[in-house]
Parts: structure tokens; C-alpha cells; sequence
């Protein structure tokens, strides 16, 4: 049987050694069994010389090799006291090597910090970097303007949202990541690492994994190039990508990482919220509007939901599910003139574009990546007393109806322009209520991805809404086709509310198609709603504060019509904080931004980068260079992307995609380089449950739910304002009140005039509430308990349930409850008698009492602590009976499955 797994890259922990003529790089793996060495050459005043012996070194050959090394250095032969080879920097990645107007650089990732975890994979961000200038002093040429460059280029601060992993693919979906995994491996560039060619005595020749050549069983790892439009260090590696291992190449992303777990009733799935920013005409807020002549538009950012079920780590086994929609500029070439001082400087369109040429680029780019229908939600306001963002919202609608008169009916671009800022100034209108429409209508044509069938139980449930969903349908999985691209005139607030929205109906399916709920739909004021929309208000804080300079203004409380009176301050703070930014600090972000990404590279005699009067040219290639022709004004599309529509191009097992990826096959499953479960756990080093990560994030129950007693666990029951979890944390200190208030607003109660508004902000109709229920989707009993202004709730788990008082009872239980709580007494009073007298006297009591018609228990004693012991199979009583021999000093003799495994071990950590 086949089985393919991502690779998991060998070099995790870096050490640089320094002599005066070299620096010398050694890599290794968690375990520290694998290490891998690059030699940096130190006397090149300006080139880059880095040398990749591609030896896989063991732990006892590295350290032989730094003791020669060491020796051969030092400046007198035996001399004891200087050491020739001296350690500079421990590091657990490189971020690239950079060069100015002097000799190279070397950054490293010195700290990091696990925010997800996705299947065993870890995400991590990074918290720390340092620069390394390679030349030596001695032939160093120094420049007067390297250190201001220097300035500008450590002002891209590495330690706010990169993101990296060494096993997973951040720039790409995970709908991409593991339909990878399950393509065929006939036409995959193959390359097989055993022993990498090297002369070795191998001391079970006759026990080795018989492979035969040509055949399609085995272990299999595979690497696919990353996507570059969201790879923030592609032009720092590109200097050395073809000159070292690919392990040695650590990719990273911009943007946002979250992940929070969902608790139901103790199963726990995670939810897991990612943002890629383009690099493509990346930028500040009024600097970089629109679109650059190759297609790519401003403030561009592709986010994903992940939903997995946490209890299984495999990526063939367990449940994973995702949803990709993506916010940008609108596509234009159109700018604002920031020379004016105005909170809202005009818009204009700088260009003509009768023909549509860069809105054909770009969606012809979406196309490929995320295949048809192409939607766009379009935000901007569509009537006001002087034109503004009328302007866009015309042109965009004249470029969309232009393209789609020459595409199939079928493929067609699917363009919604609905004025949101009107529709919230409006007192009788619900914006929910109208974007959970829209949200309903995006889902239902573009799907989801799901990487395995439906439930059979779906087909005997069924149901209207799950039955129209789109996308593309396999035998083994659901496909998401298309995407949804939201964009208003800077995708900020209204963006990130309209992709809440979204998202909101989304999750709601996804948690159906894993078996969690049984419908696909989820209401406002549930704990899972109150997780995602902390994650959401996170992200676009952190993307608001990337390209706008402050966090949100208007967040989903506020279209709610529930946010607290304070955040009306709030607001105005942060609309000056992003005015202040965007008049002072936004160019000199500007600049940091084209420095570090290599759109701006520094030469001599060619004007330094401050003394740009403009960075129009840098980012608009057809000003300075004549391109390729242009395409046909009719036939706008890719040919090959059309072909295989409605599947974005990018997934489809072509030639073309096969040339991206290369197969490694492996002669064992516990390869390091695709053993999973032993980079998730490793076993070989001491861990801590203090440290454990699953126990650090954010969770449902812990800081979502009531701490009360009596209380319903379901994250899917409708709680009020005063009933959640972080409303009840009234003893906060202030500084950790801000830090709350930061993440969510949800732990204020709604002012007493907006309730009623608040009411209606559900985002189903009256019909689906009665058809639910206000309660919960699960049938478990809730005591409500009515407190007053002053009361004081506390935490304490010894708390007895007979302590809580109801004092508030809509009616008498009926009869069925009764049984139910009788039955329940007794069997807790039949527990605690325990010798026969009083367990006599107890069962005449009760049977006085009241006569149970029917068993409470299949057990053949009516216990809830007592039951027969289940049947023993003789494999496992001889399993036990080993154990307790083992203890006893009785060694037992090895079987030959446990000799083969044993000497595999001691083959692949020490030989």
C-alpha cells in the first residue's frame, strides 16, 4: 500500500561557527541524529560563496569534524588557551541573506513562539531575528550609506506576524496541501535518500525492507514548490536556492495565525484562522491602491478557516475541512492624493482602461488559483451628493460586464454590489441580516473542502440547504471551486465584517460535514460564534494595523448595534492613530517595505532609495522595460486554466504542476523526515504539561463558557450577554481588562435602549428559531438561576449543585422528567448502602416509595460504579501477564518483529 506524507525538514536547529576564513553553518534535526553542514566563505569583500557538501552527518561524526576544524585553526599547533573555531549565534531558521551596498548579511530566527498546530504540524511565528555580516574585517569595504540602509531594513519589524513551519505549506490552501498528497506519483521528479550514495557496512542485509524498483507500494514524502505571491523571503533565498539542500530553504508568510479549540462535550476540534498577505504591490494604506500592470492589487490577503477534528492527528484518517475567500483592492488603476491633508483625500483613475486589461490579469490569476465561480462582493457606496466611491464602484462594474461577455455563461464572473454604509446608517435595516443572505448564496456556490465523503446520516437527514451546496464533488472528498472576493475602498472594517459573515456560514457547514452539529447553521450569542468572532475581530486588528496603521474602527459589534458606550472613544482614537499614520509614518514604512521585499535593490551610482521623489516605476514594470505583448482584448483567459474549469489549474495533475513537486521514497514509515507522530511528540526529549500547547489556547470552555453551575457545555447554546465566561472575569486587573477588551468586546453587556435591536440581529428568521428551539441543539438540562446587580460569582469547583438556588421556574416538571430525576436518586442511594441490612431496608423504602416499570440500567446490577468486567482475549492476557513478569525481573525472550524493530532503531539513530 502507498502512503504519501509531506516532508518535514531535517534542519530545525542552526549553530554558526566562526573562523577568520569561513563561517560554518551546522544544521540538525529536533533529535539532533541528522546535522548537515554549509561552509560561507568570509574573504569575498562583496559576492556570496556558500558551499552544500549534501552529507547527512550522524552526531558523533559532527562533533569529529568541529574538533578538527577547531584544531586545524588555532594559530599555534597544541595551543590550548585560543580556540580556533569560535560559536557565534544558535538560531532555529534562516530568513534569507541580504546584501546593500557592502558584503552580505545573514538573518537568522533566533526566537520563535508555536501559535497552530494543524494534523501534527506546527506553525510557528517569529519573535526574534539577528543580522550577521559575513566578510571579515579585514577585507571589509565599507560604505557611508550602509548603515542608514541597515536602519531601513531592520524597520520591517520580523517579529510582528511572520509565520513558518518546517512540515506544512503555509502559502498554500490546505485544499491544495492535501490534494498533493494524493496524487499519483508516476511523473513526480523522484529522488531516493537512503544512505545518499555512501559506502556503508550495513549489519542487516538479510532483514532489510525489501523495495523493488518501478513498484507503487512503499512510503513516499513529497515537497512542492511554495506559491511566491505570499513568500515574504523569496528574494532573500533567491541568491542560494540553487546552491544548497532545499531543507536548508525556510519559507515565510505575512499576515495572521489563530487558532482556538472548540470544546463539544469533550471532544475538541480546532479552529484555525489564516491570512496570507501578497507580496505582490505590497504596501502602505493610501501609498499602494488598485493595481500594478501585471495584475496584482493592493492590501491582497487570502484567508483560510480550518476546521479539524483534534482527537485523530493524521492527515489520511482524521476529519479536516477549509474555506478560502480572499479581500483586495479593487483592481483598477486608481490612487488618492495624500498631498491635501484630508481625512479623505479624492479618488481618481489614473489611467484609461477601456479593454479591462488589469482586471483581466487579476482574475485571471484567481481563476487559476481558485478555479470558478469568481464572486465578487462589492462594498463601496453607490450614491452620494459628491462623487467618491462612485467611482470605483462604476468602473469596476463596467470592467466585470466588459470580461464576462466573452466568457462561458457558465464561468461567468459573479459581481454583487451592495452599499453597506447605507444600509447601517438605516435604523430599520439589519446588515446582518442582509450579509447572512449573501453569505448563504456564496457558500451555496462555491462549497467547501471536506477530505472525505458525506455522512451516510446525511442522506437520511435531509436537508435543503446542505443539498444545494456547490463546488466539486468526488468519491472521496468535497472540493471547493471559486472563491469569494470582498473588497471595499481600503478592505478593512467592512471587509472583515462582510468575510465574518461569511465565514460565520461556512463554519456552520463545515461542522456539519465532520458530524459535529446536526444542521448547518449556527446562531449569534453561542460560544462557538463568540470564539470565531474573537478570532476574526484578531484578524483584522492585526491586518487593519499592517496596512491602515491602527486596528479596526468598526468592528462586528458595532453593525450588531450591541457595542458598549465606551467604544465610541475607542473608535475616534483609532481613526486618529490611522490618520497619524497615514500623514507621517506610511512613507517610511513604504520605503522599509520595497527594501525588504527586493523591489528597490541599492547599486552605486544610482540614487538611493530616500531620494526617490516616487516608487510609481519600481512597482510598474512597463515604465521602465518593454513587456511581453499583451493578450487578446476577447480571449483575456489562460487557455489551459479555462480548459479545466470549474478546478482551479494550480490542482490538476498536469505536467506542468507535476514539474513543481518531487517524490522522495522511503524504505520505512518512522523515517524522520515523514514520521509525523514522532515530530508531534517527540518522544525522545522531556516535556511538560505547563508547556503543552493544546493547554495554552484559547478554549471554548475555559474561556467561553459560564462558570456557573447547572449550565448547559454545548458551545452551540445561545447564552445572554451576562451568562459568558469572560463576562463573569469582573476581577480583572486593568491591565488584563485591556488586554481583553483588545481580543473581543463580547464581555460587555448591550446598553438597555439597543436590546431590543440585539434581538433581531439573529441571523435566522423567526420560523428557523421556532423550528430550533432558543435553547440549545442538544437535550441536556439547564437550571437557570436569575442574579442580581451585587451578587458575586465565583469559581469553585467543590461547590455542591444542592447550593445553587432556582428561583426562577417557568412550570412544574412533567412527568417524564420526574422518572427520570427518581430514577437518578435511586440509583445514587442503592450506591451508597453498603452492607446488606441497610441496602434491605433501602430497597423496601424505594419500593414503597415508587415502582420503577421498566430496567434504569442493561447492567445486572443497578450501579453506576459497578459493572462486569468485559471478555479477555488470550493475545491481551498474554500482553498483561509479560508486563507483570517484566516487573518482576522475568525478562521474557524477543520475538523477531521486536529484533528487526530494535535494529532499525539502533541503524537509524547511530549508524
Amino acid at each position: 500500500m502507498r502512503t504519501v506524507q509531506p516532508i518535514i525538514s531535517c534542519v530545525q536547529k542552526l549553530v554558526l561557527y566562526e573562523t577568520r576564513a569561513r563561517y560554518f553553518l551546522v544544521g540538525s534535526n529536533h533529535a539532533e541524529t541528522k546535522h548537515r553542514v554549509l561552509k560561507i566563505d568570509r574573504t569575498e569583500p562583496k559576492d556570496l560563496v556558500v558551499i552544500d557538501d549534501r552529507h547527512v552527518y550522524s552526531q558523533q561524526e559532527i562533533q569529529e569534524l568541529l574538533s578538527r576544524l577547531d584544531m586545524g585553526n588555532r594559530t599555534k599547533m597544541g595551543q590550548k588557551g585560543l580556540s580556533g573555531l569560535s560559536k557565534i549565534v544558535s538560531a532555529f531558521g534562516i530568513v534569507g541573506f541580504v546584501r546593500f551596498l557592502e558584503g552580505y548579511y545573514i538573518v537568522f530566527i533566533t526566537k520563535r513562539r508555536k501559535v497552530a498546530d494543524i494534523g501534527g504540524h506546527s506553525i510557528y511565528k517569529i519573535e526574534d531575528t539577528t543580522n550577521v555580516y559575513i566578510p571579515n574585517d579585514s577585507v571589509r569595504i565599507t560604505h557611508p550609506d550602509e548603515a542608514k540602509y541597515v536602519k531601513i531594513f531592520q524597520s520591517v519589524d520580523l517579529s510582528s506576524n511572520f509565520y513558518f513551519s518546517y512540515s506544512y505549506d503555509l502559502t498554500h490552501s490546505h485544499q491544495f496541501n492535501l490534494t498533493v498528497l494524493k496524487m499519483p506519483s508516476e511523473g513526480l521528479n523522484s529522488e531516493t535518500f537512503g544512505h545518499g550514495g555512501q559506502d556503508s557496512f550495513d549489519i542487516f542485509e538479510d532483514e532489510g525492507a525489501a523495495t523493488q524498483a518501478g513498484s507503487t507500494a512503499g512510503h513516499y514524502g513529497i515537497r512542492n514548490e511554495p506559491y511566491f505571491k505570499y513568500t515574504w523571503n523569496g528574494y532573500m533565498l533567491e541568491k542560494v536556492k540553487a546552491a544548497v539542500h532545499h531543507n536548508w530553504l525556510l519559507y515565510i508568510i505575512h499576515g495572521f495565525c489563530g487558532q482556538s479549540k472548540m470544546l463539544i462535550y469533550g471532544r475538541p476540534v480546532y479552529v484555525t484562522l489564516i491570512a496570507r498577505r501578497s507580496c505582490k504591490f505590497a504596501g502602505t494604506r493610501f501609498l499602494k491602491r488598485g493595481a500594478n500592470c501585471e495584475g496584482d492589487v493592493a492590501n491582497e490577503v487570502e484567508t483560510e478557516q480550518i476546521i479539524h477534528d483534534a482527537s485523530v492527528m493524521s492527515f489520511s484518517a482524521g476529519s479536516y475541512s477549509s474555506y478560502v475567500q480572499v479581500r483586495g483592492s479593487v483592481p483598477l488603476y486608481w490612487s488618492q492624493d495624500i498631498s491635501t491633508m484630508m481625512p479623505k483625500p479624492p479618488i481618481t483613475l489614473d489611467q484609461a482602461d477601456p479593454f479591462a486589461h488589469v482586471a483581466a490579469l487579476h482574475f485571471d490569476q484567481m481563476l487559476q488559483r481558485f478555479g470558478s465561480p469568481i464572486i465578487i462582493l462589492n462594498l463601496v457606496k453607490k450614491r452620494e451628493k459628491r462623487k467618491h466611491e462612485r467611482i470605483l464602484s462604476e468602473a469596476l462594474f463596467s470592467a466585470v460586464t466588459y470580461l464576462n461577455q466573452f466568457l462561458p455563461p457558465e464561468y461567468g464572473i459573479h459581481y454583487i454590489a451592495w452599499d453597506m454604509a447605507k444600509y447601517t446608517k438605516s435604523k430599520l435595516c439589519n446588515v446582518l441580516d442582509r450579509l447572512n443572505l449573501i453569505a448563504e448564496d456564496v457558500v451555496k456556490k462555491t462549497g467547501f473542502f471536506v477530505n472525505h465523503p458525506d455522512f451516510y446520516s446525511n442522506s437520511l437527514r435531509p436537508n435543503d440547504r446542505w443539498n444545494e451546496l456547490g463546488g466539486f464533488f468526488h468519491n472521496k472528498c468535497r472540493l471547493q471551486t471559486g472563491v469569494l472576493r470582498t473588497n471595499c475602498v481600503d478592505c478593512l472594517d467592512r471587509t472583515n465584517t462582510a468575510q465574518f459573515m461569511v465565514g460565520k456560514c461556512a463554519l456552520a457547514c463545515q461542522l456539519y460535514a465532520l458530524g459535529v452539529i446536526d444542521k448547518p447553521r449556527l446562531q449569534f450569542d453561542t460560544d462557538a460564534v463568540r470564539l470565531f468572532e474573537e478570532l476574526y475581530e484578531d484578524h483584522g486588528d492585526t491586518l487593519s494595523l499592517q496596512y491602515g496603521g491602527s486596528q479596526l474602527v468598526h468592528r462586528v459589534k458595532t453593525y450588531r448595534k450591541i457595542a458598549p458606550w465606551t467604544q465610541h472613544s475607542k473608535d475616534i482614537m483609532q481613526t486618529l492613530s490611522r490618520y497619524y499614520s497615514n500623514a507621517f509614518s506610511d512613507a517610511d514604512r513604504q520605503d522599509a517595505i520595497n527594501l525588504f521585499l527586493g523591489v528597490f535593490q541599492p547599486l552605486e551610482g544610482k540614487s538611493h532609495l530616500w531620494e526617490l521623489p516616487t516608487d510609481y516605476y519600481l512597482h510598474h514594470k512597463n515604465t521602465v522595460a518593454l513587456l511581453s505583448p499583451k493578450r487578446s482584448y476577447t480571449h483575456w483567459w489562460t487557455p489551459d486554466v479555462l480548459m479545466n474549469l470549474p478546478l482551479p489549474y494550480d490542482e490538476v495533475p498536469c505536467t506542468e504542476n507535476l514539474k513543481k513537486m518531487t517524490v522522495i521514497k522511503k524504505t520505512d514509515k518512522s523515517d524522520e523526515e515523514i514520521d509525523v507522530y514522532t515530530e508531534f511528540y517527540r518522544p525522545y526529549e522531556l516535556s511538560s504539561f505547563d508547556d503543552a500547547f493544546c493547554l495554552r489556547m484559547t478554549n471554548s470552555a475555559k474561556d467561553f463558557m459560564p462558570k456557573n453551575v447547572g449550565i448547559d457545555p454545548s458551545p452551540f447554546t445561545i447564552r445572554k450577554p451576562e451568562e459568558t465566561g469572560k463576562s463573569m472575569l469582573s476581577n480583572k486587573t486593568s491591565k488584563e481588562e485591556t488586554v481583553l477588551q483588545r481580543k473581543t468586546v463580547a464581555s460587555a453587556p448591550p446598553p438597555p435602549s439597543e436590546e431590543a435591536v440585539s434581538s433581531s440581529s439573529e441571523d435566522d428568521s423567526g420560523t428557523d428559531k421556532e423550528e430550533d428551539g432558543a435553547v440549545s441543539q442538544r437535550s441536556t438540562p439547564v437550571k437557570v438561576t436569575e442574579f442580581g446587580e451585587n451578587t458575586k460569582i465565583t469559581e469553585d469547583s467543590s461547590q455542591s449543585p444542592r447550593e445553587v438556588r432556582i428561583t426562577n421556574i417557568s412550570g412544574l416538571p412533567s412527568e417524564d422528567d420526574l422518572l427520570i430525576y427518581k430514577r437518578f436518586v435511586n440509583l445514587g442511594q442503592s450506591q451508597r448502602k453498603v452492607d446488606a441490612h441497610s441496602q434491605q431496608s433501602s430497597t423496601k423504602h424505594l419500593d414503597s416509595m415508587m415502582t420503577i416499570s421498566e430496567p434504569a440500567s442493561s447492567f445486572l446490577r443497578d450501579s453506576i460504579y459497578e459493572v462486569h468486567l468485559a471478555g479477555l482475549d488470550a493475545k491481551s492476557a498474554q500482553i498483561f501477564t509479560s508486563h507483570i513478569q517484566t516487573g518482576k525481573g522475568i525478562i521474557q525472550p524477543l520475538c523477531r518483529e521486536d529484533l528487526v524493530l530494535y535494529r532499525e532503531y539502533i541503524k537509524s539513530r547511530y549508524m
